[in-house]
């Protein structure tokens, strides 16, 4: 590997950079990674660095000096995000790209920096992508002509993502997208009763194949036995601060039966740390207590609660937690054509919806719309917030719609926690429902997952990463 020089005001100014990019917002990380409360800690994803061509005074060169602000700006990025670890840093001269090739499969991805066509022209740069790693490139303008041959391999179905932008926040957005085939390989989902969704997301082995995930199953009776093991002080305790105290209001759930379904959340936990889980989701979460509260604590620690035993939308929530560190609402969406809307609406929701470190939305504490039972939340959703509407189906489709929140709503006729997102067209979305890619009962047919943050961009990278087709569901034809 070269050691690439940083000058004395080179340094200064990329540490400055660095330190305004940290100030930007440094994310906390989820329980599971950082070990908190006993989840198991995740190894960080180890992202091999590659630096393409020629530097200096050469035509369609990049400067020399650059090379230390990139290894100054991965060092921030590195510790802005927690979880990555870059490694490498080769430069192709003189680097032998077969030996490289062979000391790069050891990662978890790829970032190739490409900074001119000299030596770093794509049949070269295709031996590294042919590894078969998760990859980016990152090709500013007058870094040579080569980038005309780039967009070959997107049409060959290489595992890339193609960066031609002088943005460097690009990067930022790209490695967040590189650790989520690495961490799905890490991941173990809890299917606590049946699971349900599409054949394919129903499958353990086939998720194993596909994504790398691990899928157990666990019967009620573990889950009961759990229950019964969880100190009725210690319920109280968390029934108090984390959702009794925290109320603007509560409705018709007594404070026992609010205990109760406190004492499911830690029965779960208990369950997830003993199983090195990330996510669970449960075909029993209609019983008694109804899962509701327990699915909204998780998603709010970062982890996945996903209600009705949908494989689908467990999925997907967790490739958008990975990537972009925030809960999903899992929906029983209706279609608006004359607000051309979508109305989500369920009575599961998480209270930071922003992500883990984010202030909690204002909720209420209800019943269950359809049962009148049970505890259910009532969350105040931001009106004129972006957001995604997702769902990934038959583990190699995701439809997505992004759209704002345009309004709140409390009809008693819907699930508690209801808000209507815009749509492109709400008369397509409406005839045009699944794509003709969703097959299925009800619930596999009718789930959406809904995500703060327009993240439509991002998800078409992300299929280019892992080999999934996205379709815009609704969009304008």
């Amino acid at each position: 590997m070269n050691t690439i020089p940083m000058s004395r005001r080179s340094f200064i100014a990329t540490t400055a950079a660095g330190s305004a990019l940290l100030a930007a917002g440094v994310r906390a990380p989820w329980a599971f990674a950082s070990g908190v409360d006993g989840w198991p800690k995740l190894p960080p994803t180890r992202i091999y660095k590659v630096y393409a061509g020629r530097t200096g005074e050469y035509y369609l060169t990049r400067p020399t000096e650059e090379l230390a602000r990139f290894e100054e700006y991965f060092k921030q990025l590195e510790q802005k995000l927690g979880d990555v670890k870059f490694i490498g840093g080769d430069m192709i001269p003189p680097a032998n790209v077969e030996q490289l090739a062979a000391k790069i499969s050891e990662a978890d991805a790829l970032m190739l920096i490409h900074l001119s066509a000299h030596g770093g022209d794509a049949p070269v740069l295709g031996k590294l992508i042919d590894v078969g790693l998760p990859t980016a490139l990152f090709s500013q303008p007058f870094s040579g002509h080569g980038w005309m041959y780039f967009p070959e391999w997107r049409k060959q179905g290489k595992r890339v993502v193609l960066l031609p932008s002088s943005d460097w926040k690009e990067l930022d957005r790209v490695v967040g997208l590189l650790r989520v085939p690495a961490r799905l390989k890490q991941t173990r989902i809890i299917a606590w009763g049946a699971p349900l969704g599409t054949a394919a997301a129903c499958s353990a082995e086939a998720i194993k194949n596909r994504l790398g995930a691990e899928l157990i199953s666990v019967n009620n009776d573990r889950v009961q036995a759990l229950m019964k093991e969880i100190s009725p002080k210690d319920a109280e305790k968390e029934a108090e601060e984390y959702w009794i105290s925290q109320a603007r209001a509560i409705v018709e759930p007594t404070r026992p039966e609010i205990i109760e379904s406190a004492k499911l959340f830690l029965a779960l936990r208990q369950l997830m740390i003993e199983e090195k889980a990330q996510a669970v989701t449960s075909s029993h979460c209609m019983g008694n207590p109804r899962g509701c509260l327990a699915f909204s604590k998780l998603n709010d620690l970062g982890l996945v609660g996903a209600c009705e035993g949908d494989m689908d939308s467990t999925l997907t929530m967790l490739m958008f937690a990975y990537a972009f560190r925030v809960p999903g609402f899992i929906t029983d969406p209706v279609i608006d054509k004359s607000k051309n809307a979508m109305v989500h609406f369920h009575c599961t929701s998480a209270t930071k919806m922003d992500g883990c470190d984010g202030k909690r939305l204002p909720f209420t504490i209800r019943n269950q719309t359809d049962s009148k039972g049970g505890v259910a939340l009532e969350v105040v959703n931001r009106v004129g917030q972006p957001v995604t509407c997702a769902k990934l189906v038959n583990l190699d489709t995701m439809l997505v719609t992004p759209g704002k929140i345009i309004e709140t709503s409390t009809s008693p006729m819907a699930c508690r926690t209801q808000f209507a997102q815009s749509v492109p067209d709400a008369r397509r979305l409406f005839l045009n429902w699944g794509e003709n890619v969703i097959q299925g009962g009800v619930m596999t047919l009718l789930h959406r997952v809904v995500f703060y943050g327009d993240h439509y961009e991002a998800i078409r990278d992300l299929g280019d990463l892992m080999g999934i087709k996205v379709i815009e569901e609704g969009g304008v034809a």
